[in-house]
């Protein structure tokens, strides 16, 4: 089946989609990102020694923050009006990750009841979690980085549900 990019118009203009016509159902989305970095600020962070203060707790309300922002950064999504936003951070210890790297996963889901999806605001707000987590540790450890930013989930609306393999 071939699909076509929704924010691009006939004449190859982009736009925001008319979602006018389409009904109102309740949709979901989960995403998650990854950021890596030394062992010894994994172990910061998890102590509560962090100069900034507690890292995974600024990082979940970034990330909500985030979430209910989206429309603000990303120039053609809707607005919502967010009916769920939560946000999971978890430290990740040596030998849990087939890779080996240390570091923190962090997971969100994100609801609405609407016309049009709530995936982006799901990975803004992984994303926005995830540089906060940077932001409140780079005096330590310049060398972390942000990977694995992707969707694992959506439910809802005309394509229903949707998971990565």
């Amino acid at each position: 089946m071939e699909r076509e990019l929704t924010h691009i118009d006939e004449k190859g203009d982009v736009r925001m989609v008319d979602v006018s016509t389409k009904p109102d159902t309740e949709r979901i989305a989960v995403a998650e990102g990854f950021i890596s970095m030394k062992p010894e600020t994994l172990a910061l962070i998890v102590e509560g020694k962090a100069a900034k203060g507690d890292v995974l707790a600024c990082a979940r309300v970034a990330g909500v923050m985030g979430a209910k922002r989206t429309s603000d950064l990303i120039p053609m999504c809707h607005p919502l009006m967010i009916t769920k936003a939560k946000v999971d951070c978890v430290p990740v210890g040596a030998g849990e990750r087939e890779d080996g790297l240390v570091g923190i996963r962090v997971t969100t889901t994100c609801g609405v009841t609407g016309k049009t999806g709530i995936e982006m605001e799901a990975l803004t707000a992984a994303s926005i979690a995830c540089l906060t987590i940077y932001d409140m540790c780079k005096a330590v450890d310049r060398g972390m980085e942000i990977r694995d930013v992707r969707l694992l989930k959506k439910d809802g609306g005309k394509t229903g549900l949707w998971l990565r393999a």
